[in-house]
């Protein structure tokens, strides 16, 4: 069991600072703008927070059951449809000038508070997952099935800035859903710009994410010499 004084813990802590000091920032700008025009940025960050959730629950499920049993496969499950959430914030950069204020570069710092926490809690949360899955397969099976899942949410990107679904579309209409996404892949070269989309995310993802897990191994290595 994590102590108070444990890295994870202090990690945690630290996510939910870096947390409250976007909602400090969020503040202060509607505040000053009276108005609370970027409110979704809020909500969003919300959403963020539950795959780290979700990942937390799966780590301690797997101490004490097979990733096959029920409560494994259905935490697993909710923890990949809702991972998207995080990296997709960094979508909401194009909505910055969408409104007339006070001070752009304050709601750059702002915006960049928010996407900065969300990414770092993605990330967090895969790299739970990432370990639990070293333990169980060969490294570069595990890494293939990382970079399966950032491609995934890369499409899921897609699908929820350009197609307008969410997360929770998944369980109440995953009929429409399914329509809308395979429309688009079955006349994928009608839509050039999905690829465009959908590869550049991967890029980024792929990218942060490695650096994340390289990062973190050195660290190991350091603490364990």
């Amino acid at each position: 069991m994590a102590t108070w004084r444990s890295p994870r813990t202090q990690y945690l802590t630290a996510l939910g600072f870096s947390t409250l000091t976007s909602l400090a920032l969020f503040a202060y700008g509607a505040w000053r703008n009276q108005s609370l025009a970027f409110d979704y940025l809020v909500w969003n960050l919300v959403l963020a927070w539950l795959p780290l959730i979700f990942a937390v629950r799966l780590v301690t499920v797997l101490q004490r059951k097979l990733w096959s049993s029920w409560e494994a496969v259905i935490t697993s499950l909710l923890w990949l449809v809702f991972l998207p959430n995080s990296f997709y914030m960094i979508s909401d950069f194009i909505h910055l000038q969408e409104v007339q204020r006070v001070d752009v570069l304050y709601d750059t710092v702002m915006f960049t508070s928010f996407i900065y926490t969300a990414v770092l809690l993605g990330c967090c949360s895969l790299y739970l997952v990432h370990l639990e899955l070293r333990r169980r397969l060969r490294p570069r099976t595990a890494a293939s099935l990382v970079a399966a899942t950032l491609l995934f949410c890369s499409l899921a990107i897609y699908v929820g800035r350009d197609l307008r679904w969410n997360s929770w579309d998944v369980f109440t209409n995953p009929g429409g859903l399914l329509f809308d996404l395979s429309d688009r892949l079955l006349h994928a070269s009608n839509y050039p710009q999905m690829f465009v989309t959908i590869i550049s995310f991967f890029v980024l993802t792929g990218t942060i994410y490695s650096l994340l897990w390289r990062g973190a191994q050195l660290l190991r290595t350091d603490h364990q010499v």
